[in-house]
């Protein structure tokens, strides 16, 4: 089964302050730093990371996905599953353990990840030809039921740059999806409420008989992430 190569990303944006600005670009940076250290208190008191650590996952995320598939049925025992952006792997340790040893999980993400037992880990960028090529391998000429994606680009703290860079890997994810699923597979793409997201789920209804859009409880009420589900797969 072939897989075409997708375009890259678009080159970054260099924002430049001029000399006036420079208080409250301090500012700014304090008020991140100050940010970050909420953040790392409110996950180390979050009842869904001391959960996973508990039960062995590897992140909270998990959660999300276990959610989903209670309430959809995403996962079922032999099916072929391709985890986008999996690191560190909660997702695919969840998957694997859902599909059996029947089945397969594929991860791929451009950061390293330890090994899982039932999932096939390859590291690198999809877009490019050596990424996809071993993604061939690894399916074996087998078509995929279900491609899922947890991907979220780095934050930039500049709202409309953030929006663009997570609609733009949704993108990806669905092109990916749209050329290795098999008829009737389905797609699971962590998206942003914003920019661009009527006209992704739009997309998706183009080539899937099912679209839903899902937020499961372990989304932090805060987080803009929503979950598209699409179902029945139309070549």
């Amino acid at each position: 089964m072939g897989i075409s190569l997708l375009p890259p990303l678009p080159p970054s944006t260099v924002y430049r302050l001029p000399s006036s600005d420079l208080p409250s670009t301090i500012h700014y940076q304090m008020a991140k730093r100050g940010s970050s250290r909420r953040w790392m208190r409110e996950h180390r008191e979050d009842d869904f990371v001391k959960k996973a650590e508990r039960l062995g996952y590897r992140s909270r995320a998990v959660f999300k996905l276990q959610e989903l598939d209670r309430k959809e049925h995403l996962l079922r025992p032999g099916m072929v599953v391709v985890d986008l952006g999996a690191a560190p792997g909660s997702w695919s340790q969840y998957a694997a353990q859902r599909v059996g040893p029947q089945g397969s999980i594929i991860a791929l993400d451009m950061l390293p990840m330890d090994s899982l037992p039932g999932v096939r880990v390859i590291q690198g960028d999809f877009r490019e030809d050596e990424t996809l090529q071993a993604l061939n391998q690894a399916l074996g000429g087998r078509g995929v039921s279900l491609v899922m994606s947890d991907m979220a680009p780095n934050i930039s703290g500049i709202g409309v740059v953030d929006q663009t860079r997570a609609m733009y890997l949704a993108e990806l994810a669905l092109d990916l999806a749209r050329g290795i699923l098999v008829p009737g597979g389905g797609v699971l793409v962590k998206v942003f409420q914003g920019e661009g997201f009527d006209a992704f789920v739009a997309e998706v209804r183009q080539s899937f008989t099912q679209v839903r859009t899902r937020k499961p409880k372990a989304s932090r009420s805060r987080s803009r992430e929503v979950y598209v589900l699409g179902r029945g797969y139309s070549v």
